[in-house]
């Protein structure tokens, strides 16, 4: 395991530890900004495979197959199932697999293993972030195999030398107390879960995957378009959801529900309201 300073950071140790310039990599759509930014600058040669809202956004290997090529050293996922259907694709062509599992704790109980343990193909990442609320400790983490580890380890080092002595303590009070604040994230989210399942079944003019588990949702806008519905929002009921533009979709956009209940509920009344002044 190599500390990083979230999981931004742990995506950036382990692409910059797994590939040279030209390298060929193969990433989602949609996918996260990030990761595309990160790639890019590296260098790497950049393929895509798609998960598609009409399959509910499922990772399907066939997907992978097409896209896959014998110059693919890497593949990367975000994912809350163990990619096991990945594995013997990445083998047959000697790829790694990077997964990043920020929300994998989301599902609490039910959560599945780590991909890590599918073995050493498997590279995955997370944080304190999402799942727990405590962006501001920046404790991420990054595990591989030992070789590569060791990498990235020195990587780290050359990034960053050290990091912050009391982000560091308070991220190690926050892992003694880990139960306590996943008891605390569970009720939240089951609470704000419900008030946005609500809403999302009580609107003709969005359309959703229900996420098994996690903090957000990324609704398609049957009418309309986002941008103007994002405008809306901001300058008529201050309010903000993330446009599906930053994600490859420009008809989706994200509802965050990682906050305070009423919070989560007011902003509902107000993305109501904004739909309910009609498309534009």
């Amino acid at each position: 395991m190599v500390a990083a300073t979230g999981t931004s950071m742990a995506n950036h140790l382990a692409m910059a530890a797994l590939l040279n310039s030209g390298d060929e990599i193969l990433i989602e759509h949609p996918t996260y900004e990030l990761l595309l930014n990160v790639a890019e600058y590296l260098g790497a040669q950049i393929r895509r495979f798609s998960r598609r809202f009409e399959d509910n956004f499922a990772v399907e290997p066939r997907e992978i197959e097409r896209a896959v090529t014998p110059r693919t050293r890497l593949i990367i996922l975000t994912n809350l199932h163990n990619p096991s259907g990945v594995l013997e694709i990445a083998r047959s062509v000697g790829a790694r697999v990077l997964v990043d599992e920020v929300y994998l704790d989301a599902a609490f109980t039910r959560a599945p293993r780590s991909a890590f343990h599918l073995g050493e193909h498997f590279v995955v990442t997370s944080s304190l972030t999402k799942v727990y609320g405590l962006s501001g400790l920046r404790c991420g983490w990054v595990l591989a195999a030992p070789d590569l580890a060791e990498r990235m380890w020195r990587l780290n080092d050359l990034f960053g030398v050290a990091a912050a002595h009391p982000a560091e303590r308070l991220s190690v009070v926050a892992l003694d107390h880990l139960d306590e604040i996943a008891a605390h994230a569970r009720a939240l989210l089951e609470t704000n879960r419900a008030l946005l399942k609500r809403f999302l079944d009580s609107r003709d003019d969005l359309r959703a995957v229900w996420p098994e588990a996690g903090t957000m949702v990324f609704p398609r806008l049957v009418r309309g378009t986002v941008d103007s519905l994002c405008a809306r929002l901001q300058e008529v009921y201050e309010t903000s959801v993330v446009p599906g533009t930053f994600f490859e979709m420009p008809e989706h956009f994200r509802i965050g529900i990682g906050g305070d209940t009423e919070m989560v509920a007011e902003g509902l009344e107000r993305l109501a309201a904004a739909l309910d002044a009609g498309p534009s």
